[in-house]
């Protein structure tokens, strides 16, 4: 199968199995359940929980007769079963908080706030988490959040994959997104042609995104949300420039002080005001 094929199938949570018989499925078309063991050398004790679980998860359609056989759903409808399974997962796992954040809460939180007296003033500021997934997971969470605008100061954006349903999901709430990118002579060939590729793709995909372009080279880069210069709110995740570590070595900052979220936006302002320039000038 073409990569983009496994890609597709790594996404939908199968076992080994499942999405064994599932490719070999989409490639055959229709066949009984000891042929398809066969072809794919899945024992012929398991091949039928196999089937079954694609079926239940509407991947696969039985056709009754003696014996049975199997045809895949047409790809984009698995596709959509795909996306609909894991919201519906989503929204079973969320009432199943529901369910006990309460009580949860209760039970832990005047444990928590015994040690608030406790905390420096560096801890009360902000925590710290490993460059990588932690941050990009942070991130993620700060575009779900955001309820009017979130403001990005990056070299080339190129962490935005991993944030994508996240970004389009606060556009449909109506978030504005500004994205400050550094000029491209100050990165590197392969950041300078991965930036180019992230502008065409948020020009196609994104439009609504304003990007401008800094030329200054920049001390920090990170993401802040929901900035007030009333110090009532906002947060944000941002890390300096240190290119002489690798990212694996790296920490962010998360904060969610209010003051300190309102002196990035500041900045963020006059850079994005005064030294930098639209992505087509």
């Amino acid at each position: 199968m073409s990569d983009s094929g496994d890609g597709f199938l790594s996404l939908l949570d199968l076992t080994e199995y499942e999405a064994a018989a599932l490719e070999e499925l989409l490639l055959l078309g229709r066949t009984t359940a000891p042929d398809l063991a066969e072809a794919t050398g899945i024992p012929k004790a398991r091949i039928y929980g196999v089937l079954d679980s694609l079926s239940e998860a509407g991947y696969v359609k039985v056709i009754p007769g003696r014996p049975k056989r199997y045809q895949p759903h047409d790809p984009s409808e698995i596709a959509e079963r795909a996306v609909a399974n894991r919201r519906h997962a989503y929204e079973r796992f969320r009432e199943d908080v529901e369910a006990v954040e309460e009580s949860f809460v209760d039970a832990y939180a005047p444990v928590r706030d015994r040690g608030v007296d406790d905390l420096s003033p560096t801890e009360d500021l902000f925590h710290v988490v490993d460059v990588g997934e932690p941050s990009e997971r942070e991130t993620r969470r700060l575009f779900d959040e955001a309820e009017k605008s979130v403001h990005v100061l990056t070299k080339s954006f190129g962490y935005i994959d991993a944030v994508k349903p996240a970004m389009r999901d606060a556009i449909e709430r109506g978030v504005d997104i500004d994205a400050l990118l550094l000029a491209p002579e100050h990165l590197s060939a392969e950041n300078e042609r991965r930036q180019g590729e992230i502008r065409n793709l948020l020009a196609a995909e994104f439009p609504s995104v304003s990007v401008r372009i800094s030329d200054r080279v920049l001390p920090w880069r990170g993401t802040f949300v929901d900035p007030s210069l009333e110090y009532d709110g906002g947060q944000g995740l941002l890390m300096v420039e240190q290119e002489e570590i690798p990212n694996h070595h790296r920490q962010a900052a998360v904060t969610e002080n209010p003051s300190f979220v309102a002196g990035l936006w500041q900045y963020f302002d006059l850079l994005w005001r005064h030294e930098s320039r639209s992505e087509t000038q």
